[in-house]
């Protein structure tokens, strides 16, 4: 099986390019065994990039751990990019087919290459049963999840939970530190509150138009970066008066742009997009790197 290594902003995925290869047989032994980084290719999951009926392509992703995941902001951009880099798909603006609905990517390119990306990552989902979570509404807010009490591991949190086809609790902190995120955030994603499980974000606020996050990710542990996460920062720091509508996350792998848009309610996300390899899978124990 040939596949292709990509990553936005540091969140790194293993990529098929279903319009050439079948179809894996067990997408999620498959993402177990590719993105272990010390027996396999090392990434945060598993990408399918598959045709679609409804638009340019479908993207199916799988997180580390098997489990398959509604959205990815970071990998929609990538598949962007290998649809018009290898040729599949030469359009500026795409269409791609995702368990959140079909989203519309507009691309940067320069020099025949696709650079950055901006997504339109559609409308925030802010009721706690669509989230899903069982965290109480805020009336003052519409019923949505802003500044909920959480009880975790002898913690006292407020949270704010947002869905952007994949569910989210935002924690806003003075300071990041490694006992917030790895220590805090396994527990969060299993807490009973949260059905489906859900990706976890802790966020300094360095102004009201930048932040500095951390994400601690269902299914794959911390990543460098994560886009729909950094879509419900920007939506949480707007509902807690915290932040503007625009704003620069700054994430351990990169920097993304978000804007909650006042027109049409929708999330928009911007950054880049890269090519890392491409190789032969033969299983767990025997892969190899193609070279260029």
């Amino acid at each position: 099986m040939r596949f292709t290594k990509m990553h936005g902003a540091g969140n790194d995925y293993i990529f098929v390019n279903c319009f050439q290869e079948p179809t894996p047989e067990n997408p999620p032994e498959l993402a177990r065994q590719v993105s272990d980084r010390h027996f396999g290719v090392g990434s945060d999951g598993l990408i399918l990039i598959c045709p679609s009926e409804k638009a340019d392509a479908r993207m199916r992703i799988f997180n580390a751990d098997g489990s398959e995941a509604e959205m990815c902001g970071n990998g929609v951009r990538c598949v962007a990019k290998y649809l018009y880099d290898h040729g599949i798909v030469r359009k500026p603006i795409l269409l791609i087919e995702t368990g959140r609905g079909i989203l519309r990517l507009e691309l940067q390119v320069s020099q025949a290459r696709v650079e950055r990306v901006r997504v339109n990552m559609g409308e925030p989902i802010l009721l706690p049963n669509q989230i899903p979570t069982t965290l109480p509404g805020n009336p003052q807010h519409g019923g949505a999840v802003v500044e909920a009490e959480l009880s975790v591991a002898d913690h006292i949190l407020r949270v704010t939970s947002v869905s952007m086809g994949n569910p989210h609790c935002v924690c806003f902190l003075n300071e990041l530190s490694d006992q917030w995120v790895l220590g805090l955030g396994p527990k969060i994603e299993h807490h009973p509150c949260f059905p489906n499980r859900v990706n976890v974000e802790f966020v300094q606020v360095l102004s009201n138009k930048e932040v500095k996050v951390r994400v601690w990710e269902r299914g794959s542990g911390e990543t460098l970066a994560c886009g729909t996460g950094a879509c419900a920062v920007c939506v949480a720091g707007t509902l807690t008066g915290r932040t503007n509508r625009q704003i620069l996350a700054h994430l351990p792998g990169g920097d993304l742009e978000l804007d909650w848009s006042e027109k049409d309610n929708h999330v928009y996300l911007t950054g880049p997009a890269v090519e890392v390899f491409t190789g032969i899978w033969k299983g767990s124990e025997d892969w190899m790197l193609e070279e260029e």
